[in-house]
């Protein structure tokens, strides 16, 4: 036989997805730095585009050319008068209707009523036992003026995300406009909503309100959305049978069927109206945001826990409150009954009242706690945080050094190193690896975004403070989030525990780690590790116990151990769940990164304040669409990972 007879084996041909490609053209561009041009570096003065004078151009013309400021100030005005009737209510401010203040016994007194109506003697004491805690330690006047903001915030930002809610669902056309607006709203950090209201509307209690009913909106539009959607069509054609028209369809069937989406919606709008009344205290909102930032400025630690008590306190038992509302199921009452069994607590409620103000008007104590009469804690809880601080100061100087020495100055220094196209070219591969084509100039945009802005040095200062506390924070909360999720008993204590967590407000977890590491770079990365922890434990719960338990008994069945159960079997159903978790944390780092940059770092954030102390809405919003941007280029990847992984697995 000839060789020209013997079949020859056919040629292997090694192929190169795209994500390769592109990942070794960014190994290249790393690996010849040094012989880079500088606009291969940072990006060229030509490719810098003046977005901040073009925007400060724009609201210009909107302010004075167009008079949307004498819009503007005529809704601040309206909302400014809702402000004075509340305050006045609520701590005596000297305005119309002049009928204030309510004594502090009525208003403990009404809490614990409305707690013991909506979930019974548990969430009395929580909520009644919380105004009771603010009289005594003689905060009254400090968390009125904060609870006056939310009492005319929340209202307003559930009727105006219920009617934006229910506008996206009616008109495909609104929900196109709205689907990114509400991604870039809920990804911008605090600060970039605070520049342009003060633009519009100046500083102080009418432009906190304004800011933090722009801030709640967007979560109540969700909700609302989601609550329509999920409406069976069964029970509109039950309507329809009934002969309602569109309007009693809306307002009969469809809202009402909704009601426990659109009272989740009204959940997350009253923690996000404290979270922004807390941060309000940038732009002159008095109360008790503006009086911790006083206190952390002044490193007063004792004052500032008490402070960070009583916003905990509100923000735990608003947060109960609204919960047990969303869960409250109407109730039946059997014809024939009076007026009074019918409304037992309603009852209760008027003759607490009653003699709320009768104890008031005869003991002044019961009305207003005088400076004198009231207690604190501050004296023995900075004697114990200076012991604390004293006997902990071997370790937190060594994890000082060692962080900063060690982790964080290489990583800021080896993110400041690597050329931008480099970067680029990362995000590019990962974007292909994970979507194609499509994510990768997504991603690309998000990122070149910050090229052209000239920010991009700041940038990475910021990416690096988010790289390294989502490492930690993963670090310590995957496993906890293992170890919680063993016994059911366990995963509902720590379940319970991250629920109450994630109603802290973000202030909040700057001061153990001031107390410990001082103001510094260490100080930040502990907050953010902090706030970005509770997510990642959270959803490793929920994604380890939503496996089935048919299929970990298969496991079993087969001779698996635990070890081998969980990382074989249960880890890999969870992970979609835990990516979850991770974008959330990834997401929380950015907002608490901005947020901690008051205390001294050279990131994105302190350029954010600056803007804001200059009231430079250009450059304002700018940085914050390049936080917003960061984070969502790392939710589209992080998500598109999650996908492919459900898909791979069946779900």
């Amino acid at each position: 036989m000839s060789e020209s007879a013997i079949p020859s084996a056919p040629a292997t041909r090694l192929r190169l997805s795209p994500a390769w490609i592109v990942l070794g053209l960014a190994l290249c561009l790393i690996l010849a730095r040094p012989y880079l041009p500088d606009g291969l570096m940072r990006p060229a003065e030509g490719l810098i585009l003046p977005l901040a004078d073009w925007i400060n151009a724009i609201f210009t013309w909107l302010r004075d050319d167009l008079g949307l400021i004498h819009v503007t100030r005529a809704f601040a005005g309206g909302i400014e008068w809702l402000l004075d009737v509340t305050a006045n209510i609520l701590y005596g401010k000297n305005r119309w209707p002049r009928i204030g203040p309510l004594p502090w016994v009525v208003v403990a007194l009404s809490a614990g009523c409305l707690g013991y109506w909506l979930g019974g003697l548990r969430l009395a004491l929580l909520a009644g036992g919380t105004f009771v805690w603010i009289a005594l330690m003689g905060q009254w006047t400090w968390a009125m003026e904060t609870l006056s903001v939310i009492v005319v915030a929340a209202p307003v930002s559930v009727l105006l995300g219920l009617m934006m809610g229910v506008a996206t669902w009616r008109w495909r056309w609104v929900e196109a406009v709205m689907k990114p607006v509400l991604n870039i709203a809920q990804s911008l950090p605090h600060f970039a909503y605070m520049i342009p209201v003060v633009v519009f509307i100046g500083v102080g209690p009418k432009a906190g309100a304004i800011v933090t009913i722009i801030f709640s909106v967007p979560p109540m539009i969700r909700m609302t959305l989601l609550g329509l959607r999920k409406v069976p069509p069964e029970v509109i054609e039950s309507g329809k049978m009934c002969g309602s028209t569109s309007w009693q369809l809306m307002t009969r069937v469809r809202i009402p069927t909704a009601r426990t989406e659109i009272l989740v919606g009204v959940n997350q709008v009253i923690m996000q109206c404290l979270a922004m009344v807390v941060l309000a205290s940038f732009i002159g909102m008095p109360g008790l945001g503006q009086k911790l930032l006083q206190l952390l400025q002044a490193l007063k630690i004792g004052r500032s826990i008490e402070i960070g008590i009583t916003i905990v306190l509100l923000a735990v038992a608003l947060d109960r409150c609204s919960k047990a509302w969303a869960e409250r199921q109407p109730v039946h009452h059997e014809p024939g009954l009076g007026w009074t069994a019918r409304h037992r607590v309603m009852s209760v409620w008027a003759a607490l009242m009653v003699a709320g103000f009768a104890l008031s008007a005869v003991v002044p104590f019961f009305a207003e706690v005088g400076r004198g009469q009231s207690l604190s804690v501050a004296d023995p809880l900075d004697a114990m945080m200076s012991w604390v601080i004293v006997t902990l100061d071997p370790v937190t100087q060594w994890l000082r050094w060692f962080l900063i020495t060690w982790v964080l100055i290489p990583v800021r220094d080896a993110l400041l190193w690597l050329p931008y196209t480099a970067v680029l070219a990362l995000v590019a591969a990962a974007g292909l690896a994970v979507g194609g084509w499509r994510s990768a100039l997504i991603c690309v945009g998000f990122i070149g975004y910050i090229a052209i802005t000239g920010w991009w040095d700041r940038a990475m200062i910021t990416v690096y403070t988010v790289l390294v506390a989502v490492v930690v924070a993963t670090s310590f909360g995957f496993p906890l989030g293992i170890w919680a999720a063993r016994y059911e008993a366990r995963a509902k204590r720590v379940l319970l525990l991250c629920d109450s967590l994630q109603t802290f407000p973000s202030f909040i977890y700057l001061i153990p780690v001031i107390m410990l590491f001082g103001v510094n770079d260490v100080a930040v990365v502990g907050a953010v590790v902090l706030f970005a922890a509770v997510p990642l434990i959270r959803y490793t719960i929920e994604g380890l116990r939503g496996v089935p338990e048919a299929v970990i008994e298969a496991a079993d069945m087969s001779g698996a151990t635990r070890g081998q159960s969980l990382w074989h079997v249960r880890l890999p159903l969870a992970l979609p769940t835990i990516m979850v978790g991770i974008n959330q944390s990834l997401m929380f780092s950015l907002f608490m990164v901005i947020i901690a940059a008051f205390i001294g770092t050279q990131d994105l954030g302190q350029e954010m304040q600056r803007a804001l102390s200059s009231t430079d809405v250009g450059k304002g919003l700018v940085l914050g669409f390049a936080v917003a941007f960061i984070g969502l280029a790392a939710d589209h990847l992080i998500n598109k990972m999650a996908e492919g992984r459900r898909r791979t697995l069946g779900l």
